[in-house]
């Protein structure tokens, strides 16, 4: 495995992995609760990397149209497998999630608004809401007083705030929180112990671009396992306030 690019690598990781980042399937449904979500509505996963959270908001809605978007054509392709099952009311496409189209009941974005700024992949979003529609994301987030070892697990995003900080970008965006809840501990530990083991059977015929990135890989579970009871995503759910006055 000496010729594999690095982007190479970094799909020949996650192949066979249920998650891309941190989650569970009980924080869609208390999203979906929040949002008041009807059982019809439209839905769309924004970056739905393989398509874990689109299976269970396929399931937690079994009436639902529901469209999945990642710019990963591996990503996409690992989706469109996982999610036949639901036939054609679950639609999964290669596109990038700062032209979403709507109109959509809810949007729902684990970990990847940080690509966009909260602030602004909310305010792009706004105009692909249903009236009445919402938006659940998660955010990297630090808790209060935070040791040196979370801080180094975020060293490489630095634009992370605590929630008011989070709050506070969420309004200048001229949304309003619905509610909140943070992931720590189980939704990581469903990211990182699968990926340790998938580590582990890489391991062994590694070189080269793909030893190099279980390396990355493995440094970053160890930074976790630091401070696991501090690292943490905010789950927001939020809406449009009333429409701006120039709109």
């Amino acid at each position: 495995m000496s010729d594999l690019t690095r982007e190479d690598a970094f799909l020949t990781l996650y192949t066979d992995l249920a998650r891309e980042g941190p989650g569970a399937a009980a924080d869609l449904g208390w999203a979906l609760s929040v949002a008041a979500t009807p059982s019809a509505a439209r839905i769309c996963d924004a970056g739905c990397g393989s398509g874990a959270d689109t299976v269970t908001l396929a399931k937690e809605r079994p009436q639902a149209q529901i469209d999945a978007v990642d710019q990963i054509a591996h990503f996409v392709a690992a989706a469109q497998k996982r999610t036949a099952p639901f036939g054609a009311r679950v639609q999964v496409y290669q596109e990038d999630m700062a032209a979403l189209k709507g109109p959509y009941d809810l949007i729902w974005c684990a970990g990847a608004l940080y690509f966009l700024g909260v602030t602004e992949g909310l305010t792009r979003w706004r105009t692909a809401l249903a009236p009445g529609g919402a938006v659940a994301f998660s955010e990297p987030c630090l808790l209060s007083r935070p040791s040196d070892a979370a801080r180094a697990f975020w060293a490489e995003y630095p634009q992370i705030t605590d929630v008011a900080g989070i709050r506070a970008r969420v309004a200048a965006a001229g949304y309003r929180v619905l509610g909140e809840q943070m992931q720590i501990g189980d939704a990581w530990e469903a990211y990182y112990i699968p990926m340790a083991k998938r580590i582990a059977k890489l391991r062994p015929e590694a070189t080269g671009a793909l030893s190099e990135a279980l390396d990355e890989a493995e440094r970053e579970i160890a930074r976790w396992r630091a401070a696991p009871s501090e690292i943490a995503y905010a789950l927001m759910v939020v809406a449009p306030d009333l429409p701006l006055p120039h709109e």
